[in-house]
Order: C-alpha cells, then sequence, then structure tokens
C-alpha cells in the first residue's frame, strides 16, 4: 500500500481532529507503566529491573501489533484504516503547532503572564520569571526538538515497518518521557527506557537535523551550528536537531536555564544572540513554518522512494 498516501490521509486526520481529547490509548499505556513501576522500582532497584519494566509494558503490546497487522494485510480498506489511525495516534503535529500559537499570540500583543503560563505547558524549565525571550526560546526548543520526536521519527519508523513500528516507536519514547530521568528515583530503573529511545532517534534525529538546514533561509549558518555544537548538547539526537534548526532559522537558543530551582548549565545553540538573532514571537513562527515544510518535503521524498523502488 502507498506509505505516503497513508502518511498524508494520518496527517489530514491530525489536523482536522487533533489530538484525542478522552480515551487516548497512550493516556491508557501510561497508567499500566506506572502500575509497572509501582512493582519494580523499589529503593534498590537495579537496571535488570527497568529491563523487566520495560519489556512488560513494550513486548505483549508491539506482539498484538505486530499480530493484527499480520491478519489485515491484505484486506484493503481495514489495513488501510489500520494504518491511517495508528500513526495518527502516534504523531503530535496539530497539537505542537497550537502549543506554539498560544506562546506567540501572547508575545505578539504584549502579554507576558499569558505567553508564561502557556510555554510552561510544553517545558520544564521555571517559567515564572521569563522575559520575552525566554518565553519565545523555550517554545522555539520545544517546537525544534518535537518536530523530531512526535512528527519526524514517527514518519521515519512508519514508513520503515509500517503501524507497529510506528506503534513501537511511541511506546519507546513515552517511556523515555516517564522513565527517563538521571536522577535518584530513575538513574537505574530508568537506564533501557533512556538508552533505547536514544537508539531509535538516532537516525531521525539526522534526517530531521539534514531537512532543517536544507529547508532554512540560513543553510550553511545550519550546516555549521549542526556540525560545531550537535554534540555539546545534554542529548545526543536533540543537540544536531536543534543545532541545525536554530541555525536555519536565524535564532540563538539554549543557555543557562532554571530547572526546579536549580540552575543548568546548557550550551549555546544557533547563531551568536544580538538583535537580530533574539528569540521573538517571529522566530518561534518561523520553527513553525519550518516543521511544515520538512513535512511536505518528507511525503515527497518517501513518495519518490516508492516510485523508484517499484
Amino acid at each position: 500500500m502507498n506509505v505516503a498516501l497513508l502518511i498524508a490521509l494520518a496527517l489530514a486526520l491530525d489536523y482536522l481532529l487533533g489530538e484525542p481529547r478522552r480515551y487516548h490509548p497512550l493516556v491508557g499505556f501510561g497508567r499500566l507503566v506506572d502500575a509497572i513501576e509501582l512493582r519494580l522500582n523499589r529503593s534498590a532497584a537495579t537496571q535488570m529491573d527497568g529491563v523487566l519494566g520495560w519489556l512488560l509494558a513494550v513486548a505483549p503490546l508491539l506482539l498484538l501489533a505486530w499480530m493484527v497487522d499480520g491478519w489485515l494485510q491484505g484486506s484493503g480498506l481495514l489495513y488501510l484504516l489500520w494504518s491511517v489511525v495508528v500513526l495518527y495516534l502516534a504523531i503530535g503535529w496539530r497539537s505542537m503547532i497550537e502549543h506554539a500559537e498560544a506562546v506567540s499570540a501572547p508575545l505578539l500583543r504584549g502579554d507576558i503572564e499569558a505567553a508564561r503560563a502557556a510555554v510552561a505547558k510544553i517545558v520544564s524549565r521555571d517559567t515564572a520569571a521569563l522575559d520575552e525571550a525566554g518565553v519565545a526560546r523555550g517554545a522555539i526548543e520545544s517546537v525544534l526538538e518535537n518536530g523530531a520526536d512526535a512528527i519526524f521519527a514517527a514518519l521515519f519508523w512508519f514508513a520503515l515497518l509500517g503501524a507497529p513500528g510506528v506503534l513501537a516507536y511511541r511506546l519507546i519514547n513515552t517511556l523515555d518521557a516517564m522513565w527517563g530521568y538521571k536522577n535518584e528515583r530513575y538513574l537505574q530503573f530508568g537506564w533501557m527506557a533512556a538508552r533505547v529511545d536514544d537508539l531509535v532517534n538516532l537516525v531521525p534525529a539526522q534526517l530531521t537535523a539534514l531537512t532543517y538546514a536544507l529547508l532554512g533561509s540560513h543553510r550553511a549558518q545550519a550546516f555549521a551550528c549542526w556540525k560545531s555544537q550537535g554534540l555539546s548538547w545534554k542529548s545526543p539526537n536533540a543537540g544536531p536537531v536543534m543545532a541545525a534548526g536554530a541555525g536555519a532559522i536565524n535564532v540563538c537558543v539554549g543557555g543557562d536555564e532554571t530547572y526546579h530551582g536549580k540552575l543548568q548549565q546548557r550550551s549555546i545553540l544557533g547563531p551568536a544572540l544580538d538583535d537580530s538573532t533574539r528569540p521573538s514571537a517571529a522566530a518561534l513562527q518561523r520553527s513553525c513554518r519550518l516543521v511544515n515544510r520538512s513535512i511536505a518535503l518528507w511525503i515527497i521524498v518517501i513518495a519518490l522512494l516508492e516510485f523508484m523502488l517499484r
């Protein structure tokens, strides 16, 4: 079945409906993950406890998905609906754009309190004292990084392995979001979740960085930032994506931020900070347009690859 068409249909469904407001399957998965952690993540939890928890959370659902996918192959419309719905539930395009607009709109009208409240919904840093640039910076970083996590990695694994592939990716990514912290509670137990997520995002992140660099208005700068700054970030996959994206839209992001009352040192990503590269509502809007152009390019490239491989 035409993969590019399935992707276009899933994205259209996401654009029209957005994320399900109630009964999202990932909410149920989150409850399952919490129950598994309650049983296994005790005071003396080891990495092997985390491996067991990871397998209990992912393996049964992945096996079920492969079985359903096998049953439905060749059934025409049913297989199309299965594939499109699974991909639709795994991506977060409209949600990401709506969250970005909820930040840029109050910034443009000078309502910093509303902008802080909006950005607090998508970042984990302390937002109460952020100025306009700080609010915009947080939202831009979220858009660039989540473009890779919530959209392009999902499209990559769907194109490669179909509905079971994208479901596996989304479960892995959700587990990392819940367990993949380097703190006392999760340092051992969340080791597996963090490492597997790094692995499955490795190739999609590089492809996303390449796409951002190619489609930005500052290509040479984007490639230079990607090469020189990508590996300086705390995440091996987020760093290249954010560095290339920041360079592509000519905005300076990164830098030290406060998380839960503690200052965290972070590298600068993108061009050096000056009046022209200062994070702003306009730069946030450019980041959204970059993601949208990148989606269009991915669909075109996937369609061309399918045509060439027939």
